[in-house]
């Protein structure tokens, strides 16, 4: 048995860093949906942004835009009643937050039908979004996120199933926020599927 501990030890390590991966890469079956799927709307999040200092509505509006310009070169077309493709943002600009994105398997944090979602949502908001009541994905891990990032998931209208989960590496700055964020996001799409 004193042979063997060695060896354990090693598979054990072995196996523990190969789960630490991103998750952020979809697996060959989600990207071929996601390539095959042309269609997409959001589902509203909560003000995600409490500081202040901030303007949550800028900051939404130029995440939800640049992500639509980038959507919109990779062929897809906005459809609020029967979308492929549905878009759930975290925006992490918070100061002192630190910890994960939502969990893989999670309860969606959406409003009921005629509670507020922030005017930047409601011309791109899947009609039923109220429908969707749990967000699963086995692929898509957390994701340790910095401030002033941005973390977008893809999900299947059909099986609520997190297709792909992206997110920016560098923190946004906040002297050229506009510009930083369309940048992070043009970066994410580059690994779009």
């Amino acid at each position: 048995m004193k042979h063997f501990k060695p060896y354990l030890l090693i598979l054990l390590a072995t196996l523990t860093l190969a789960a630490c991966g991103s998750g952020a890469g979809p697996t060959k079956d989600n990207a071929k949906k996601l390539k095959s799927y042309d269609s997409y709307a959001y589902l509203p999040n909560k003000d995600t942004i409490k500081s202040r200092k901030l303007d949550n509505a800028a900051i939404q509006e130029n995440i939800i835009e640049s992500i639509n310009m980038n959507l919109q070169e990779e062929g897809y077309v906005l459809d609020k009643g029967q979308p492929d493709v549905l878009i759930y943002v975290h925006a992490m600009f918070d100061e002192n937050i630190a910890g994960t994105a939502d969990p893989v398997f999670t309860s969606y944090s959406y409003y009921k039908p005629g509670h507020y979602i922030g005017a930047y949502y409601e011309p791109y908001t899947y009609e039923n979004y109220y429908t969707v009541q749990r967000i699963s994905g086995s692929a898509a891990a957390q994701l340790p996120y910095a401030e002033r990032t941005i973390v977008i998931d893809f999900i299947d209208r059909r099986t609520n199933e997190i297709l792909w989960r992206a997110h920016s590496s560098e923190e946004i700055g906040t002297r050229r926020m506009e510009s930083d964020i369309q940048e992070n996001i043009d970066e994410v799409f580059k690994d779009f599927p």
